[in-house]
């Protein structure tokens, strides 16, 4: 909790560039975020390394280049139970978190009434949809394709945002 509030990290795609992964989980322990959420695209078992050095819970996904699932799920054990989709609740609110490679999936998640905020990731493109329910795409950790690493701080309450460039 920070001032009386919890505070979420989300990333996505971080896609195993361990010095950008690095610097979100400094990120968020300085932050003092009470979980961090990332919307898929890990990719490499190794990685776990630098997650385990998080100082609050994680939350994961598999992404569509997770080709070594059941590597993943051996070195994610002790932080998360790796899949292709998680429903969580933070606050009172319903999350859907899933990587986004069905553009028809997360609409549907988006407009079926459930849900207050659908997390994705997927496009490595920073975008926020408001609404009914709250569309956040952090854009990508790793910066491959935009030159951008970022991540998304949260509060899950009034789905107050900040978008960080790491």
């Amino acid at each position: 909790m920070i001032g009386g509030k919890t505070i979420i990290g989300i990333m996505s795609d971080s896609h195993d560039n361990l010095g950008a992964i690095k610097k979100a989980v400094n990120f968020f322990n300085h932050e003092k975020v009470d979980m961090v959420i990332h919307a898929g695209d890990l990719i490499s078992p190794f990685t776990a390394q630098q997650f385990q050095k998080l100082k609050s819970p994680f939350i994961a996904i598999f992404g569509n280049n997770d080709g070594e699932r059941d590597g993943l799920r051996e070195a994610y054990e002790n932080l998360c139970f790796l899949e292709d989709f998680k429903e969580i609740s933070v606050e009172d609110k319903k999350v859907a978190i899933i990587h986004g490679t069905n553009q028809a999936l997360v609409d549907s998640l988006s407009s079926c009434g459930k849900y207050q905020l659908v997390i994705r990731g997927h496009s490595h493109q920073q975008e926020v949809i408001g609404g009914e329910t709250m569309v956040v795409n952090p854009g990508e950790t790793c910066g491959y394709l935009t030159g951008n690493q970022t991540v998304v701080l949260m509060d899950p309450v009034d789905l107050s945002y900040k978008v960080i460039h790491l």
